[in-house]
């Protein structure tokens, strides 16, 4: 397809797996990054369009699926996405999504695309443009704590957004730590692979964690967590998953979430009093907060992933496949000449 199809009788362009590694390695993985980061701002900014709401979530013994919608009231869009960290044992993948954005005046879908490779983008061009507010000055050591399929993205989301030079990396899965030190070693970072927590926080003023296990745990020791860092976790997303200490969150001078009913449930702050104090990251990029006064404090985002950031996703890659051939169409709507007439289509056949 040379053009990008937008009648809504033409049919759903559809965007594969496949398709999207090639759109994002002919793009470029950082050049993805970074417009996506200029995107995410540019619609928190306008966080007050937005109809938003707790995603809905059914929870199992060993995982979670979700629905994610929102609407700025000219599009909408949804995410369909699990949480089951049993499947890596299955051979299969922890999450799985699908998205789907609609045109809000006629109802239509107008984009259906793969979203594991999308969320693994906005997922980390979101823990940037937190960074990029929430960090020391001249931040330069990144530490990941969980090295899973997120881990690559938050690297170099972090060396194209804040010129992070160092990523060191640990998880307790020694051949997670070997596939990212592997998949980075082209990626002009300094990758140090370390054997414990410890010594990944060594030196680094930002950390992420970014672990799987649909449980309560602390995957950070509270006293490795050291004033004048920026703790970004996102690895807690539903109840009864997080990863922080208690007291790390106690000690914060600032924690920052994205939509705070939704993460008041799901977050880090689920263990915390309901007027435990929390700020919602638009109102900092709008300068109604501050991220930070000085570089002395430990700035933590609690982050769960909102339906916004999908939003985004989904609206850039709309944009990126206008120029590219790398979508199918899809005979997903009947199109028979009288609306009314739906039988017709079986008729016709």
């Amino acid at each position: 397809m040379s053009n990008f199809i937008i009648s809504p009788k033409q049919g759903v362009p559809f965007v594969s797996v496949q398709m999207m590694a090639k759109i994002i390695k002919s793009y470029g993985v950082e050049q993805c990054l970074l417009k996506l980061v200029d995107a995410l701002e540019q619609d928190f900014l306008r966080w007050d369009e937005f109809e938003k709401s707790s995603r809905y979530a059914t929870h199992s013994k060993d995982g979670v699926i979700e629905l994610m919608p929102i609407s700025d009231g000219k599009m909408f869009a949804c995410k369909y996405v699990n949480g089951h960290p049993i499947n890596t044992q299955r051979d299969l993948q922890t999450v799985a999504a699908i998205g789907i954005l609609s045109d809000v005046d006629t109802g239509y879908p107008i984009l259906l695309t793969e979203m594991c490779l999308l969320t693994a983008l906005r997922t980390a061009a979101t823990s940037a443009m937190l960074a990029k507010q929430c960090a020391p000055k001249n931040a330069k050591t990144l530490a990941v704590i969980g090295n899973g399929a997120q881990c690559e993205f938050q690297a170099l989301a972090m060396k194209a957004v804040m010129g992070i030079t160092e990523v060191r990396l640990f998880d307790t899965d020694p051949e997670a730590t070997k596939k990212a030190v592997e998949n980075l070693s082209d990626s002009g970072l300094k990758v140090v692979a370390c054997n414990s927590s410890d010594e990944a926080v060594e030196g680094a003023q930002i950390i992420i964690t970014c672990t799987a296990d649909k449980r309560n745990a602390t995957v950070l020791k509270d006293e490795l967590v050291k004033k004048g860092v920026c703790l970004i976790a996102i690895g807690g997303d539903c109840p009864g998953k997080t990863e922080l200490d208690g007291n790390t969150m106690q000690r914060a001078d600032r924690v920052i979430v994205e939509f705070e009913p939704q993460t008041r449930v799901e977050g880090e702050i689920q263990h915390q009093s309901e007027d435990f104090p929390v700020i919602e990251f638009h109102r900092i990029l709008k300068g109604e907060e501050k991220a930070r006064t000085s570089d002395d404090e430990l700035v933590i985002f609690d982050g769960v992933g909102f339906a916004s950031e999908d939003y985004t996703g989904l609206v850039f890659l709309r944009d990126l496949i206008k120029d590219q051939a790398d979508y199918e169409i899809l005979d997903m709507i009947p199109q028979q000449s009288n609306p009314k007439n739906l039988y017709s289509v079986i008729n016709n056949t």
